[in-house]
């Protein structure tokens, strides 16, 4: 990604660079070349990575009963290697949005993982480590889970179909 970045901006470059009094012009007209010249869009791809190469652990912060124990059972139904679930501690706020957390040199995982819930928000590991025990034991991701995703499925949660049956009661009355 670096050297596009380095290839891009020699392509933007003019090679002949002319004195500065050739480039005279007034104020105005150079702060108009430097706003209209367009960014070139570069993309790029981020290869998975492999749900057992790193170990996530689930935090309940919501309050809701049994939600982490919910998230990490359908987490490992997906294939990703899961602790058991545990609370947030006790100096860390009940939460409203669900944060997936990560150890440095994690966040590809963290994010494929984030993707995994939703689209939630990534961030860089806090100190001190926002779980019951103040640690993540193997696990290298920490999902938060806020309120926001507490008690829901992970087939719900990701945009799929719940996998539970539909119970539609009907009355008739004659």
């Amino acid at each position: 990604m670096l050297l596009g970045f380095f290839i891009l901006r020699d392509l933007r470059n003019d090679t002949s660079i002319a004195a500065p009094e050739e480039n005279a012009a007034p104020a105005e007209e150079m702060t108009t070349e430097t706003t209209v010249d367009p960014l070139v869009p570069v993309e790029t791809t981020v290869a998975p990575v492999a749900l057992t190469a790193f170990k996530v652990q689930v935090a309940n912060a919501s309050g809701v009963s049994g939600s982490a124990g919910l998230l990490t059972t359908d987490l490992q139904g997906k294939g990703y290697i899961v602790q058991p679930a545990i609370n947030k501690s006790e100096v860390t706020p009940r939460q409203t949005a669900t944060v997936v957390y990560y150890l440095l040199g994690s966040e590809a995982a963290a994010a494929q993982v984030a993707g995994e819930l939703g689209g939630v928000a990534t961030a860089p590991m806090p100190t001190p480590i926002p779980t019951e025990t103040g640690s993540l034991g193997e696990a290298s991701v920490l999902i938060l889970l806020g309120t926001d995703l507490a008690g829901k499925p992970l087939a719900i949660i990701s945009g799929g179909v719940a996998t539970q049956p539909v119970i539609v009661t009907t009355t008739t009355t004659a």
